[in-house]
């Protein structure tokens, strides 16, 4: 049973039938009358989140089987039942452990059935009574219970503890309206000490376990005391909610007057053709939205925004938010774009006036022009990726791109990012939400089309808010960016107008489903000669410039340009060269300013007096025919490199070491070529037992720099050659390959860097493997006519070029070929001294 749902009704129904004529059928009943040990016997009716006090009306609803029939029962006897509160609400069928053991003996009227199913009953309760057994062989709990008389004397502290009580319930009922005034009058009017606590207690909303302890303390003044204790506290909970009640209903009535008064004042002003600054601004702002070219969708979201915006006061604090929003909206570009400059001449003209070499890049750009040109409604646009070692001209590249275009160039660093929002923007729902550094930029822009470059991709970081490479994949991919999802925006923004460049020193970091998306150009280091013409064309003019020498040109003679690359600067790139020349044209300058003479051309000589003792030592050529040593060619992102190979045999147990901080790959390398020469043992006449007694040690000099990769195979194998058999190794030959152990000679990487670094230390015979003749195309003419280029598929046709014979190498060799092929990519990194 439970009457917690119904307590409004209950209430109601304490005072006012009361003095009805329903108590009139329940005043009929007459108590259990006592028997000789002086218990009372009477169904016992369980009560859910319910306790019922003596003399007090409640109402009861009935809806168990067990309650239906301890009801009819007493109601068809003519007697009265004990109505005890259950300890557990959730218990359906309760058993005598479920219940207390104090509850009340009340008089019952009949049963009312309503119209929603549901079965009431009025009680009256008429004096406490303590269970002392139930009794067995019923549907219904029935019991044996002792009734409690209370005393009916009054001492002075009674009274004073009636009063105060009294004065606590009336300030209570001023504070809780859901208690009606009656419920005072009538507490008012009752004498009796322990009916008056009764009475307010049924009428406070507090627990059941606070009531059944009420209805448990017997003597009268403790009960008092503890009522005046739960009126207290209930009256300074009453007391705290009515001052915050108060002080939300204040400032509810000032919104709304200010509100009205607003309201009023727009009126006023509208009849007398007048607007305030604030709907003036909103005025300006819609006018704003509607000029901005926006899709329908976005412009009926920022018109609701914008009506959102008219509805708050002017200082409201979400008036910022709203406001900053609606200025992003429309402020970025919807449908401005620029033309496109289709000339294909012009284009060449610029790209070669500004770059020089990048002919892969350059020839990209004008298949794009043409492209652009025959289908001038083409929209798709190309998502390039310039990859090559710092300082090669990659974000140069793209602002001559720019204006070859006549786009407008924007950049956008995404080095160290590491945060996803950075690309998406924020949800408008944080402090400070922006968008993020694609719709910022897009702003700066403030064209659809520009040229956007993404610089240091492969920087891009991950940690725990999130992947900024995966926020990219929906940037550059032309299927899914005409309807970027910025958060902050909230709306499709159209990408798909901007040419996007990125920028990256390597692949490796960058994820396969963005690279997938990017169309890779490589741009290799620059050689020797390359270089020269840059700082010829490009470098020495700007710094001359920049350094006040205008009037007073000084020239850089081809040999001093060659000293400063080789023995000052160690790159694949031009920065360092430009810092060099900006630093002996600064010292130029100091001269000049000091009134000293100054060299009108720098030569050679003069190099070491300007920039100091030379910095970078290159490995020279062998100086005569040895034994077990090699030359290998290297290839770093600084160029090319040639690299010594050196083998030396020891007694000892079969052992093969290898030193000179290599990787894992060359290692296997050189456990390749060494199983390559213990199968070809007979061949070369070896003794098989003669590895088993002989340690070999192979050592890369320059230990100090990281080496790894496949291409110094054929190298090892020809040193471990010529230290097992005594043959002496030519000193004007190079070589580059990877070896199998059947022989083999498989192609590798960088061959034009290599070749170059064998050219520029004198060595004119170089070994490379034939599947990489088609990187032959790419070394320039004049260094293809010095150089004796062989093709080898095959160790044997190494060993034939590179050992020396009975003091008779063999001259079979064959020049490069004239076919154009494309090169092959980085397979061996070499780091530069550190």
């Amino acid at each position: 049973m439970s009457g917690q749902d119904y307590r409004d009704w209950q209430l109601r129904s304490e005072f006012a039938e009361v003095l009805g004529s329903r108590t009139e059928e329940l005043q009929k009943i007459p108590d259990a009358p006592p028997d000789k040990d002086g218990l009372i016997t009477c169904a016992v009716l369980p009560l859910r989140d319910l306790v019922v006090f003596p003399r007090m009306v409640t109402p009861l609803f009935v809806g168990r089987e067990s309650a239906l029939s301890a009801l009819e029962y007493a109601h068809t006897a003519g007697q009265t039942v004990i109505a005890v509160a259950q300890k557990n609400d959730e218990k359906t069928e309760p058993v005598s452990a479920d219940l207390y053991t104090i509850g009340c003996e009340s008089a019952v009227g009949r049963v009312l059935h309503l119209p929603e199913g549901a079965t009431t009953v009025l009680a009256q309760g008429r004096r406490r009574v303590q269970i002392v057994e139930y009794l067995p062989g019923e549907s219904f709990l029935r019991a044996r219970a002792r009734p409690v008389y209370e005393a009916t004397e009054r001492s002075r502290e009674t009274e004073a503890l009636m009063r105060a009580v009294l004065a606590l319930f009336e300030k209570v009922i001023q504070l809780n309206r859901s208690l009606p005034e009656d419920a005072y009058v009538f507490a008012l009017n009752v004498d009796d000490p322990g009916w008056l606590a009764d009475l307010i207690v049924s009428a406070l909303g507090v627990a059941v376990p606070e009531r059944q302890r009420m209805l448990e303390t017997f003597d009268v003044e403790l009960r008092l005391q503890r009522l005046s204790i739960m009126l207290g506290r209930e009256l300074d909970v009453l007391e705290l909610e009515n001052r915050i009640h108060s002080k939300v209903q204040s400032e509810v009535d000032r919104s709304q007057r200010e509100y009205y008064l607003r309201e009023q004042l727009k009126a006023i002003q509208n009849e007398l053709g007048e607007q305030d600054s604030w709907s003036q601004e909103l005025g300006e702002v819609k006018q704003a939205i509607l000029k901005a070219g926006m899709p329908e969708e976005v412009q009926t979201k920022a018109l609701k925004e914008l009506e959102r915006l008219a509805q708050m006061p002017s200082m409201a604090p979400e008036v910022a938010i709203v406001r900053t929003y609606l200025d992003w909206l429309i402020e970025l570009p919807w449908q401005k774009e620029t033309e496109d400059k289709l000339d294909l001449k012009r284009a060449a003209e610029v790209l070669d006036r500004q770059h020089y070499g990048l002919p892969k890049a350059k020839e990209r750009i004008l298949e794009y022009l043409a492209v652009r040109r025959l289908l001038p409604k083409k929209q798709k646009q190309p998502i390039l990726c310039f990859v090559g070692p710092p300082g090669t001209g990659k974000t140069s590249l793209g602002r001559s791109i720019a204006e070859t275009l006549g786009r407008k160039f924007v950049r956008v660093s995404l080095g160290g990012i590491r945060d996803e929002a950075e690309i998406r923007g924020h949800r408008r729902t944080y402090i400070g939400a922006l968008p993020g550094r694609i719709l910022q930029t897009m702003r700066r822009a403030a064209t659809v089309n520009p040229l956007f470059m993404l610089d240091e991709i492969d920087k891009l970081g991950v940690d725990f808010r999130g992947d900024p490479a995966a926020a990219l994949l929906e940037v550059l991919d032309p299927e899914q960016n005409y309807a970027f999802d910025d958060h902050y925006l909230d709306v499709a923004y159209d990408l798909s107008k901007v040419m996007f460049i990125t920028t990256a020193n390597t692949l490796g970091p960058i994820p396969p489903a963005l690279l997938d998306r990017m169309e890779v150009i490589e741009f290799p280091g620059y050689i020797e000669q390359e270089k020269i013409a840059i700082a010829n064309r490009f470098l020495i003019p700007r710094q001359v410039e920049e350094n006040g020498l205008t009037p007073f040109p000084i020239a850089f003679s081809e040999d001093a340009l060659r000293r400063i690359i080789r023995e000052y600067t160690w790159e694949a790139g031009v920065r360092n060269l430009d810092r060099e020349i900006a630093h002996v044209c600064r010292k130029v300058a100091r001269r000049k300013a000091e009134g000293r003479r100054i060299p009108a051309r720098i030569e050679g000589a003069h190099v070491p007096r300007f920039l100091g003792p030379q910095q970078f030592f290159q490995l020279e050529a062998e100086k005569q025919d040895e034994v077990g040593v090699a030359t290998a060619l290297a290839w770093t992102e600084n160029g090319g490199d040639t690299m010594p190979v050196e083998v030396v045999l020891v007694e000892g147990k079969g052992n093969v070491q290898i030193t000179g901080q290599v990787g894992e790959v060359m290692q296997e390398s050189a456990q390749a070529a060494m199983s390559y020469l213990k199968s070809r043992a007979k061949h070369f006449k070896l003794d098989p037992q003669r590895f088993e007694k002989i340690d070999v040690h192979i050592h890369i000099p320059e230990g100090a720099i990281p080496k790894d990769g496949p291409s110094a195979g054929i190298t090892m194998a020809t040193a471990l050659v010529s230290a097992f058999t005594g043959r002496k190794t030519r000193k004007d030959v190079a070589m580059t390959g990877e070896i199998t152990l059947r022989g083999r000679v498989l192609p590798v990487g960088g061959v034009r860097e290599k070749v170059l670094a064998a050219h520029r230390i004198g060595l004119r015979t170089v070994i490379i493997p034939k599947r990489n003749a088609k990187d032959l195309v790419e070394i320039p003419k004049d260094v293809r006519k010095e150089m004796t280029i062989f093709l080898v598929e095959h160790i044997d046709s190494v060993l034939a070029q590179a050992l020396r014979k009975n003091g008779k190498p063999s001259d079979v060799g064959l020049g490069a070929p004239k076919k154009k092929t494309a090169g092959k990519k980085e397979i061996r990194r070499r780091k530069p001294h550190a």
